[in-house]
């Protein structure tokens, strides 16, 4: 029995291209299809030559065309899209960039294309990991608290803003470049989170010798031209300290949610306490505290306080928030980070991975922006 097109495109309907999370009928990549008495043979025209998730799609697109009644094989081959084809897909996934170029909006890229989490109406909720200071682990707290909340089913996309110190394609584990359709950048993904670093375009051992200006235009460009298909959460890693890129997102996002990260020791929390001034200063909420590093627990079974202890609690006192939670110091934690394997993907019920999980739900439900955290450090409706 001879499948008609039409058919086959329905049972294909919802395959996705795992980078655009849109069907690959929609995106036009369903080229040709050829039918035999029990046979299929399916031409898919890739965005990009060289797609590094080509073996997905050809896995995907097998598996929705044999359960169709009389096929026994099917076959797939592969050609690219011509430069026409991935223009309207640029545009179908993120919209036209001159579209708006009249309307000069409030946030707005230099090519007219709007900052979509600036937008009031979006529902992508913007985590700013920051500390006045750097040795703290903001980095692996970032990569940590992204797998987290992605394991409780939320859509994660994490911006390494740390222009001069990237560090998270490392600790996330992520080996290949974004794919680049026209003028749009998709994020590779690992342990289910999105990723965007000066890392996937400089070497580590390459200097990274830029002022306001360019940092400014790069995190503008981090933030329009990457395809992030509306996230959940967007958890943007800061640089240490209170400077121009911190200032920068402020302007950009006005309505993110900054996470101070201090160690106990008191010396630490009182230069971690200058990032949640800034914040104050130009009118962005400061959400809560995370203290890393809290403690080691030896083979005894007993903790002990290597670098003090109080400095979270002190510093959430200070500024009316809630400590959310202190993250242990353990070698699977560093060592996580440094294979790209981070323990809350490797080891989540670890005595690091649960404090994490914990914080991650505290962020997503009892911080979640129908709630408010009072000055008698209670939640209310």
């Amino acid at each position: 029995m001879i499948v008609d097109r039409e058919k086959v495109l329905a049972a294909l309907q919802p395959v996705q291209d795992p980078e655009l999370n849109r069907s690959i009928v929609d995106l036009g990549m369903v080229r040709d299809v050829t039918t035999g008495e029990s046979s299929l043979q399916v031409e898919i025209a890739l965005t990009i030559a060289g797609c590094p998730l080509k073996n997905t799609i050809e896995t995907d697109v097998t598996q929705a065309l044999l359960p169709l009644e009389g096929i026994e094989d099917v076959g797939v081959t592969f050609t690219v899209m011509t430069d026409q084809e991935r223009a309207n897909v640029a545009e179908l996934v993120h919209g036209n960039p001159s579209s708006t170029a009249g309307s000069q909006p409030a946030h707005g890229h230099a090519e007219g294309r709007v900052i979509p989490f600036a937008d009031p109406a979006s529902k992508t909720r913007v985590l700013l990991i920051a500390s006045g200071k750097g040795g703290v682990g903001k980095s692996s707290v970032t990569a940590n608290l992204s797998i987290s909340l992605a394991l409780r089913g939320k859509d994660v996309g994490v911006v390494d803003a740390d222009v001069w110190g990237f560090s998270i394609p490392r600790m996330l584990g992520i080996d290949r470049t974004p794919t680049i359709i026209e003028d749009l950048l998709i994020p590779p993904e690992k342990h289910g989170v999105k990723a965007i670093s000066m890392g996937f375009f400089a070497q580590e051992d390459e200097p990274v010798i830029w002022r306001g200006p360019m940092l400014h235009k790069a995190l503008e460009q981090f933030l329009t031209d990457v395809y992030w298909d509306s996230p959940d959460y967007l958890v943007i890693d800061l640089p240490p300290g209170t400077g121009d890129i911190a200032l920068s997102l402020a302007q950009f996002l006005p309505r993110s949610e900054l996470y101070v990260v201090t160690t106990p020791q008191p010396a630490a929390q009182r230069v971690a306490q200058r990032a949640a001034f800034m914040a104050e200063k130009v009118n962005l909420s400061v959400n809560g505290v995370i203290e890393n590093m809290s403690w080691f627990t030896g083979d005894d079974g007993k903790h002990y306080d290597l670098f003090g202890s109080g400095g979270g609690q002190d510093l959430a006192d200070r500024l009316e928030v809630p400590l959310l939670g202190k993250i242990p110091f353990t070698m699977q934690l560093r060592e996580g980070s440094d294979s790209g394997n981070p323990l809350v993907a490797s080891l989540p019920s670890s005595e690091a991975g649960r404090v994490f999980a914990e914080i991650a739900e505290t962020i997503d439900v009892e911080l979640a922006p129908t709630r408010k955290y009072n000055k008698g450090l209670k939640f209310v409706e």
